[in-house]
């Protein structure tokens, strides 16, 4: 049985929740180690009235904070991410098999000095390799040109070398032998240059790589607001966007309660929950597993 290391995320948000709630249907599928010390473990215990079970095997991390749910907080901010690091340790280490990731929050990182904009962000520079960060369910995937930078900055990376490295980093993690599906950037897919002309470096991309292959593999550029309609969607599984909330956005209105996110092109596996701390309803007993235990297979599988 596998060994998976969790982190659990920001405890002023529900994951520490999810984690409690699914641990007997996870502990049949791996056996789950979770980054968490026993003192901020009963902490949010009692705040949940649900009882620790006696199997819950913790990876201690340090820290001693009043979890306040719902809060935006440094000192959870700090804590959720030494429980990440302290997790991809046990993975780097071969302690454990993989890596499953809860929900942080951004802005309390950035509050308790944390200088990455994520989990993806923190993985490519500690491994510094260019992570991929590609989220999806069995049904669709979607991964990410660019990620959690802003919008402003996108056109001027959409560059046909690269997109050639992210091509060739992205098919050799998937290893895949399908179609996917490359959206342009502009409008309409640029309208031969009337609303931009950034497409003609994705479509140089593309060529390169279909060349290389002798197969036409990635199939563009294709016009943004159709291509997750149900005609395109029936043609392919696996999607390509030029930034974040490009791909996303329709993922999340078709698969929300289901996707998963995973970290491509790393030396570690990592698979994550595809939605936020969601501190409006932290402790109040209403979170949901389904993405979670998502995650928590495809760690297994991947």
């Amino acid at each position: 049985m596998k060994k998976i290391a969790i982190s659990v995320g920001d405890l002023n948000g529900i994951g520490i929740e999810i984690a409690l709630k699914a641990h007997n249907e996870v502990k049949k599928l791996c056996h789950p180690i979770y980054s968490i010390n026993k003192h901020m473990l009963a902490q949010a215990s009692e705040l949940l009235d649900r009882d620790i079970p006696d199997d819950f095997e913790l990876n201690f991390v340090d820290g001693d904070f009043t979890i306040e749910p719902g809060k935006v907080s440094g000192k959870s901010g700090n804590y959720s991410f030494d429980s990440f690091m302290s997790s991809v340790k046990l993975c780097q280490d071969n302690h454990c098999d993989a890596l499953v990731t809860l929900p942080i929050h951004k802005e309390a990182w950035e509050m308790g000095g944390v200088k990455f904009k994520g989990h993806t962000d923190a993985l490519r520079k500690y491994f510094k390799q260019d992570a991929i960060m590609m989220l999806g369910c069995e049904e669709m995937f979607v991964a990410l040109y660019t990620e959690h930078i802003p919008l402003k900055e996108v056109a001027p990376l959409i560059q046909k070398d690269k997109l050639i490295m992210f091509f060739l980093n992205l098919l050799s993690s998937i290893g895949i032998d399908e179609k996917i599906a490359v959206l342009g950037l502009n409008p309409h897919a640029g309208d031969n240059g009337v609303l931009g002309d950034e497409e003609n470096e994705i479509i140089a991309a593309i060529e390169f790589i279909n060349k290389k292959l002798n197969k036409e593999l990635l199939v563009g550029v294709l016009v943004p607001d159709v291509a997750f309609t149900p005609h395109t969607r029936i043609n392919f599984k696996y999607f390509v966007a030029m930034y974040h909330d490009q791909g996303l956005a329709p993922l999340k209105a078709l698969h929300f309660d289901e996707s998963i996110n995973v970290s491509l092109n790393l030396p570690i596996v990592r698979t994550s929950v595809d939605h936020g701390t969601a501190f409006d309803i932290a402790y109040k007993g209403k979170a949901k597993t389904l993405s979670y235990m998502n995650a928590i297979k495809s760690a297994i599988t991947l």
